[in-house]
């Protein structure tokens, strides 16, 4: 299996298919590079390039107790672009992988970068404070904590429902993929999973934005009670000059399975590709 090293000497998992433009997908938490299926696919069969990396903590990557903080993933993905030798990239963040393009971005700028995707991100800034005045309180987030600790699958089992935007009259998803995305979650490590929440639900990514200098597309469900389009998609689009705001009506958070077509066309249309001859697999 291909990893790479990062500078303090952690093995990150990676995905590495197609030969066109380079595409690296930064998946969301608490699953793991897993979630991309359906884009990684779509975007190869059309001409790309796809890179997917499991973060530090989460699915086959290292499980080290440090380095759960945006300052730390930035330079993981930074340690992936100059490993793969990669240029004229494209960055999709979902969720709190929005904050690795965010923080990227701010320090190590575009250089290797051409341009920027976030889909139902952390950003701009999620916790109430006396300057984010609609932030969501603090007792949220250590609530999310507190139950994590207590029973951290119980917890699962009650929040991708919601995440999904799942009911008893509305299966947005099924079952089985509801268990298949708690499998991802659980091969996270306690430590990381708690520390992974704490860093997305604090960190303050407003003057991360203002830096950024590529066209970018942001994609956010109004129907996502996970990460609340008012505080995160719309002061997103923004506060990043030049960004284009797609709002998918009633979608919820996980609209990279709710709304996969839309999801894929729309990633296509703003990175450009171009499609190859998929020849499927024979069955004997």
């Amino acid at each position: 299996m291909p990893y790479i090293i990062t500078d303090d000497e952690i093995e990150l998992f990676y995905q590495d298919w197609g030969t066109g433009r380079p595409v690296i997908l930064i998946h969301g938490w608490p699953v793991n590079s897993d979630m991309w299926e359906a884009q990684a696919t779509f975007l190869v069969e059309n001409g790309l390039r796809v890179i997917a990396y499991d973060r530090r903590g989460f699915g086959k990557s290292d499980q080290p107790w440090d380095g759960y903080d945006y300052d730390t993933f930035a330079g993981d993905l930074n340690a992936l672009i100059e490993g793969l030798e990669l240029e004229d990239v494209t960055l999709v963040g979902f969720s709190m992988g929005g904050g690795e393009v965010a923080r990227y971005l701010s320090v190590y700028g575009s250089t290797s970068v051409s341009k920027a995707v976030f889909i139902s991100a952390v950003t701009p800034y999620l916790l109430k404070t006396e300057d984010n005045p609609d932030g969501v309180d603090s007792s949220v987030f250590e609530d999310i904590a507190r139950q994590i600790r207590k029973d951290r699958a119980d917890f699962l089992h009650s929040f991708l429902p919601k995440f999904f935007g799942r009911t008893l009259v509305k299966h947005t998803v099924s079952e089985p993929v509801l268990d298949w995305s708690q499998d991802m979650a659980l091969k996270g490590s306690l430590r990381a999973t708690l520390a992974s929440a704490s860093a997305w639900s604090t960190t303050d990514f407003r003057e991360d934005l203002k830096t950024i200098d590529i066209p970018t597309l942001v994609i956010h469900g109004t129907g996502d009670s996970t990460v609340p389009i008012d505080v995160s998609g719309r002061l997103t689009a923004k506060l990043v000059p030049n960004a284009t705001l797609i709002e998918y009506d009633g979608e919820p958070h996980g609209l990279f399975l709710t709304a996969a077509d839309r999801l894929n066309h729309d990633l296509l249309t703003f990175i450009g590709g171009v499609p190859t001859p998929i020849s499927d697999p024979e069955i004997a």
